[in-house]
């Protein structure tokens, strides 16, 4: 049987990977598979370097697309498949491989999830996330100096000469087509509600 498909989108430090895990939990664990379209990230030499030569991972260039595409289509095809799990610089030969199983609900995400036509055809609900940009870049300087070890002024340099050129050109021209917009801020809790009730009624 064919999965419900729903997809997650929004910008960098958005809070995409924190509703995943809350959809997962009240929608059941036993019953959703996630596939995260980091895991197709190309090694950092394929990637694409900016003016001043610094690598630019904020480009849909950045993920394997034809791959992310087949493994999608056979996972909701009703085949199990293996992945790399991806962690930011990590070598190649320390990169875990996880299975996913076919389940009835899939829930995908991603920052290029409508960018790309492959995975968009597929998308039976689609969630937009939305949080103040102030917010977006404390978590971004959080999370890049904690799991990254990346320096501040690198990290403020990547977000305003890659992140937000990307999110307004791949990401935020989407934004209208999502089925339900997630304001993850002060609304969150009454948003939850919202979806989930939303989410129970489609998936009756």
């Amino acid at each position: 049987m064919r999965p419900f498909v729903i997809g997650i989108f929004g910008g960098s430090g958005s809070g995409k990977t924190t509703l995943l895990k809350k959809l997962k939990r009240v929608l059941g664990d036993e019953k959703v598979s996630v596939f995260t379209m980091d895991n197709y990230y190309l090694p950092k030499e394929h990637q694409k370097k900016d003016k001043n030569n610094v690598t630019n991972f904020d480009l849909p260039t950045a993920l394997d697309e034809k791959l992310l595409e087949k493994d999608l289509l056979s996972l909701i095809s009703g085949n199990q498949i293996e992945v790399k799990e991806y962690f930011f610089n990590a070598p190649v030969n320390e990169t875990k491989k996880v299975l996913i199983r076919p389940k009835e609900i899939l829930i995908v995400e991603g920052l290029f999830l409508y960018h790309f036509d492959g995975v968009k055809r597929h998308l039976d609900f689609s969630i937009y996330v939305e949080v103040n940009i102030k917010h977006q870049l404390s978590r971004r300087i959080e999370r890049d100096q904690k799991t990254r070890g990346y320096a501040k002024k690198d990290i403020t340099y990547q977000w305003y000469e890659h992140v937000i050129p990307c999110f307004e050109k791949y990401i935020l021209p989407y934004k209208s087509q999502a089925d339900f917009i997630f304001q993850n801020d002060t609304s969150a809790k009454e948003d939850m509600v919202r979806l989930n009730t939303r989410l129970r009624t489609l998936l009756k």
